[in-house]
C-alpha cells in the first residue's frame, strides 16, 4: 500500500476517530497517562452546535478529574425555570428540572447547562494544552485489524489519501459510524417519536420577549433571558426557546404534530418558524447560526468491541435528547475506557482488563435508553410529572456492582444500602492533619489508584493481589495510600463526613482512576508495633 504522506507512517497507541465529547475526553485521559493517542475529525472544525447542553452532576465530576471544571462551571449556569405562554400570554412558571440540595458527598449538585459547542471547545483547549490535538478533515474510509493492531485508511481534505497504525482504535465518530458499519456490527433500537423535531442556535432580540416573571409582577418588559420560554400548545408542534448561558444565543427546539414533513433548517425557515409559533416576530430573530434536525430514537449497538476496536459514545448508543444522557453517557464511556488501556498500554495490565469495558458500559448505556425515552414519550403525552428530570438523571448511582472489577470481601450481612465493590466513590469534606479543609475527592484525582484506609486498619502487604484484581488492573506501582484517621493520618473527618458515607473503620478500599471502588475489605486492625 502506498502511503502518500510522512504523517502516515507514525506508530501510534490509539487511533481515536471522532472529535466530540467523547473523542475528547479519551484523548485527554490518554494524554495524562502518557499514551499516544491520534485524533482524526472528519469535519473541518469542532461541532457548532448546542445540542447536548446539559451536564450532569456525575459528568461534572469527571471533568473535574480532567482539570476543565472551572472553564465549565465559568462558561455555563443552572437551568432557568420554565414560562408557559399562549396567545401572546404568560401562563406562569413551573420546574422542569427538580432541584437538590448541596451535599457532602457530591461536590456537583445540579444539571449544568453548557452548549455542546463550548463544551467541545473547552475540551479541545484542555487537549492542546497536554500536548494533544485534532487532525481536522481526516476521514476514515477502511480498515483492517490482526493480532498485534489496527490499520485504518485516511482520505484528507486536500484529495490525498493514507493510512494509520495504531494498537487500538476507537470508534466516536457519531450516530452514523462509519467504523461501526465497516465492522458489520448491528444497532438495535426502535424510533421513539415517529415526527421529527428541529433544532437550531438564534440570536434573539431581548427586548422582544418579555419576563413574564416581571410582567407577571407588573414590572413591564424584561430581557427574557431569566426563564426557558414554552409554547406547548402552537399550531403545528410546541416549540421552546432555552436561553444558552454565556451567550448572546437561544437554543430553539420545536416538535411537529405531522410525522410526515421534512423540516426546513434554512435560516428563513426558522425565523418563519419561530414567528408562526410564538408571538414573536421573523424580524426579532437577528442570526440563526446552526440548525438540523432528527428524528428521536433509541438504540444500542449489539456489542461495543470488536477485538481492538471498541465504540464509544454515539457510535456505540444514540438517546432521544429528553433527560439529557446522551452526552453525558457518551464521556462516561470514554473515562471508563480510557484508563483501562492507559493500565494495559503503560502497567502491564491484563488484556482481560479491555473486556470489562463491554461488561460494564453495555448495561449501563441500556438502563440510560430507557430512562431518556421513558422521559420523552411523557413529555409528548403531556404528563407534566412524569416528564420531570429528577435526581435519577444525575448518573450519580450508576454502579458496576454486577461487573467483573467488583470485589467485596467483607462479610458482615450488611445490605444493599452499604457502600459496596462497584460504586461511585463518594465525596467527603475532609481536612488535612494540620486542619485545612480538603475533600476526598482532591486525593482522588488524578491517574491512579487510591486505597483509602479508614481508621487503623493495616494496609495490604505490597504485593497484595485486592481479591485476585491486581494482574487484571496492574495495580503495581499505581497504587496512592491515603489513611483517614488512625495513627499518622493523610486525612482527618472532623465532621462525620466520611464515616458516614464509607462507613466505620477499619476499612480498606481501593479506589479506581475513574472514581469507583473495585475492591472492598473489612482490614485488620493496626498492630501496636505498627504504630510508631
Amino acid at each position: 500500500m502506498e502511503l502518500n504522506n510522512v504523517k502516515d507512517v507514525l506508530e501510534q497507541d490509539v487511533l481515536i476517530v471522532g472529535a466530540g465529547p467523547s473523542g475528547l475526553t479519551l484523548a485527554i485521559d490518554l494524554a495524562r497517562r502518557g499514551v499516544r493517542a491520534r485524533v482524526v475529525e472528519r469535519g473541518e472544525a469542532l461541532f457548532p452546535g448546542s445540542r447536548g447542553k446539559g451536564l450532569q452532576p456525575r459528568t461534572q465530576e469527571v471533568f473535574d478529574d480532567l482539570g476543565v471544571s472551572d472553564a465549565v462551571r465559568e462558561a455555563g449556569g443552572p437551568y432557568p425555570p420554565m414560562l408557559g405562554w399562549r396567545d401572546g400570554q404568560p401562563l406562569g412558571t413551573f420546574q422542569m428540572i427538580e432541584r437538590t440540595d448541596p451535599a457532602p458527598d457530591r461536590p456537583y449538585h445540579e444539571i449544568w447547562m453548557l452548549p455542546q459547542w463550548r463544551t467541545v471547545e473547552i475540551l479541545y483547549a484542555r487537549l492542546r494544552e497536554l500536548g494533544g490535538g485534532v487532525e481536522f478533515g481526516t476521514e476514515l474510509t477502511g480498515l483492517e485489524q490482526d493480532a498485534d493492531g489496527v490499520t485504518a485508511q485516511l482520505a484528507y481534505a486536500d484529495g490525498s489519501a493514507g493510512t494509520a497504525r495504531a494498537a487500538y482504535l476507537v470508534a466516536a465518530d457519531g450516530g452514523r459510524s462509519t467504523v461501526r458499519k465497516r465492522l458489520g456490527i448491528g444497532m438495535t433500537g426502535e424510533t421513539v417519536d415517529p415526527t421529527p423535531t428541529l433544532i437550531a442556535d438564534a440570536v434573539i432580540d431581548g427586548a422582544a420577549l418579555i419576563d413574564g416573571a416581571a410582567l407577571i409582577d407588573g414590572a413591564g418588559r424584561g430581557p427574557g433571558r431569566g426563564h426557558w420560554h414554552v409554547w406547548q400548545d402552537a399550531k403545528g408542534g410546541a416549540i421552546a426557546l432555552c436561553p444558552l448561558p454565556g451567550t448572546d444565543q437561544f437554543q430553539v427546539a420545536a416538535q411537529y404534530d405531522d410525522p410526515d414533513p421534512v423540516p426546513d433548517t434554512s435560516p428563513e425557515a426558522v425565523r418563519r418558524l419561530i414567528a408562526d409559533r410564538t408571538h414573536l416576530a421573523a424580524s426579532d430573530v437577528r442570526e440563526v447560526r446552526w440548525a438540523s434536525m432528527f428524528t428521536p430514537r433509541a438504540a444500542m449497538a449489539d456489542r461495543f468491541r470488536a477485538d481492538r476496536i471498541f465504540l464509544i459514545g454515539d457510535a456505540a448508543h444514540i438517546h432521544s435528547p429528553a433527560g439529557g444522557q446522551g452526552l453525558n453517557t457518551s464521556v462516561q464511556d470514554a473515562y471508563n475506557l480510557g484508563w483501562k488501556l492507559g493500565q494495559v498500554l503503560r502497567h502491564g495490565a491484563d488484556q482481560a482488563l479491555l473486556d470489562s469495558y463491554e461488561a460494564e458500559r453495555l448495561p449501563i448505556a441500556a438502563g440510560v435508553l430507557g430512562i431518556s425515552t421513558r422521559i420523552h414519550r411523557a413529555h409528548r403525552a403531556g404528563d407534566a410529572e412524569g416528564r420531570r428530570r429528577t435526581s435519577e438523571v444525575h448518573q450519580l448511582g450508576l454502579s458496576y456492582r454486577e461487573g467483573p472489577l467488583a470485589v467485596d470481601e467483607r462479610n458482615d450481612g450488611e445490605e444493599r444500602s452499604q457502600l459496596g465493590a462497584g460504586d461511585r466513590a463518594p465525596d467527603a469534606p475532609c481536612a488535612l492533619p494540620d486542619g485545612t479543609p480538603v475533600r476526598l475527592f482532591d486525593a482522588l484525582r488524578g491517574p491512579h489508584f487510591t486505597l483509602l484506609i479508614l481508621g487503623d486498619a493495616a494496609p495490604p502487604a505490597p504485593d497484595a493481589d485486592f481479591g485476585g484484581l491486581a494482574p487484571t488492573l496492574g495495580t503495581a506501582g499505581c497504587v496512592r495510600p491515603i489513611r483517614a484517621g488512625g495513627p499518622s493520618p493523610d486525612l482527618l473527618d472532623p465532621e462525620g463526613h466520611l464515616t458516614t458515607a464509607y462507613g466505620s473503620a477499619p476499612a480498606l478500599f481501593l479506589i479506581r482512576p475513574d472514581g469507583y471502588v473495585c475492591w472492598a475489605s473489612a482490614g485488620a486492625r493496626v498492630g501496636p508495633l505498627l504504630t510508631h
